[in-house]
């Protein structure tokens, strides 16, 4: 079958070779294939180990789709058993979202409650090294890989820092990664503090049964550090709180294609009143919610600029249990607005300590540029002096409160709102 095919375009190349005229698309196309042909063909002549066509083409295929932007990939077997382990919700490891940065495997964020996060391990950290095995030259799949083990076992992390990239030993012990979305806690009788890790498909039920059973009159709605999930939890817990238009919006600007979520009216809560926070960290799905309920004027937003992941990926599967992971789309907010590269910027800006250098989806290789047409329509103009935290003071010397200006911060702004 392959001399067939090989004899087949090799019959075109002579025929593409004798004409002059402009070549049509078609055309264009054969002669590419030809050339991918000719490639493999002399690399299994004079390559100087012996390589067969199937693992050339795996190869071909791993790079061809890695350099279409940051989030595509081609994914083997293995590397697919690998990612349905990480999307199960429970697997042995430390707890870390990762990518890369300028070809570096960096932290995009630690997993809240997880040995990663309990270590002080911190987004745009790079890793370069697993245990004794350097970071350079592997792909996502295999850093996972070496980094996942068995439960009580160790994996030791070399990492660099900040602009110094001062160097950073880390001894973590593996557990099973059980990822719990949703905590909570009463701030005041009227506030409640709800803190979302990641999106994954119990997020819009378990925040039903909290507004059934607290019945908040304002809520603190922390993002911080969460790196996404399921678009449809993104989607329905938005729909909690507005009751009409679009939500967010899947647009593929070379097909015209275009895909709208909508708010319903039904079992909307327009009263209880929303802050919400935010850092370089909150990714994806976290800053379809923050960025929808800012675009609709129902929250707050206060902390630090998101990361900027607005593209949409689709698992494809192909024979032999492999699947191309592609992005298929990019998101919009409900104003038009797009978070590709962009981010959500808060309408307050409050940094912890400092300002931090996150690792932003721009960071990364290959990152799918922004739509420069596309402008934010909102202003953002709020800034501390407009708060008076004073009579909270009291309130601030408990745990929860200590060492963490965002959420101080972010319940001043909320009780300001309750108050109105």
């Amino acid at each position: 079958m392959y001399f067939k095919i090989s004899f087949y375009f090799l019959s075109l190349f002579l025929v593409l070779g004798c004409s002059s005229k402009p070549l049509t698309l078609e055309e264009q196309d054969a002669k590419a294939y030809l050339k991918f042909i000719k490639v493999v063909n002399t690399i299994k002549k004079t390559y100087v180990d012996e390589i067969n066509t199937t693992t050339l083409i795996n190869k071909a295929l791993e790079g061809m789709v890695a350099n279409l932007d940051a989030h595509s990939a081609y994914m083997t077997s293995t590397k697919m058993k690998i990612l349905e382990t990480q999307t199960s919700g429970e697997f042995a490891g430390v707890g870390m979202v990762l990518s890369f940065k300028e070809r570096a495997l960096s932290v995009i964020a630690p997993i809240a409650n997880t040995p990663a996060f309990r270590a002080g391990i911190k987004s745009g950290d790079i890793i370069l090294r697993i245990n004794e095995t350097p970071t350079i030259g592997i792909d996502i799949q295999e850093a996972v890989s070496h980094i996942k083990g068995k439960v009580g076992s160790i994996v030791k992390l070399t990492i660099a820092r900040g602009k110094s990239h001062k160097l950073l030993k880390f001894t973590l012990k593996r557990e099973i990664i059980k990822i719990k979305s949703v905590h909570f806690k009463k701030l005041t009788p009227k506030v409640l503090y709800i803190k979302i890790d990641t999106f994954d498909k119990n997020v819009v039920h378990q925040v039903k049964k909290l507004l059934k059973k607290q019945n908040p009159k304002g809520i603190l709605l922390d993002l911080r550090g969460n790196p996404g999930g399921l678009l449809s939890q993104a989607v329905g817990l938005v729909d909690l709180f507005v009751e009409k238009g679009v939500i967010v919006s899947q647009k593929r600007a070379s097909k015209g294609d275009e895909m709208s979520y909508y708010a319903s009216s039904r079992n909307t809560n327009t009263l209880t009143k929303l802050v919400v926070l935010i850092n370089g960290a909150s990714a994806s799905a976290s800053e379809i919610v923050s960025g929808a309920l800012q675009d609709k004027k129902r929250a707050t937003i206060v902390g630090e600029k998101t990361f900027g992941k607005g593209s949409v990926q689709v698992v494809l599967p192909l024979p032999d249990e492999e699947a191309l992971k592609l992005t298929i789309a990019r998101y919009y907010l409900p104003s038009g607005r797009t978070i590709q590269a962009k981010g959500v910027v808060p309408d307050l800006v409050v940094y912890q300590k400092e300002k931090r250098d996150y690792l932003t989806e721009k960071d990364l290789k290959g990152y799918l540029k922004e739509e420069k047409s596309i402008t934010s329509k909102t202003k953002h103009s709020l800034t501390l002096e407009d708060f008076d935290l004073k009579p909270y003071s009291r309130l601030f010397k408990r745990k929860i409160f200590r060492d963490d200006k965002q959420l101080r911060v972010g319940f001043g702004v909320l009780m300001g709102k309750i108050d109105e």
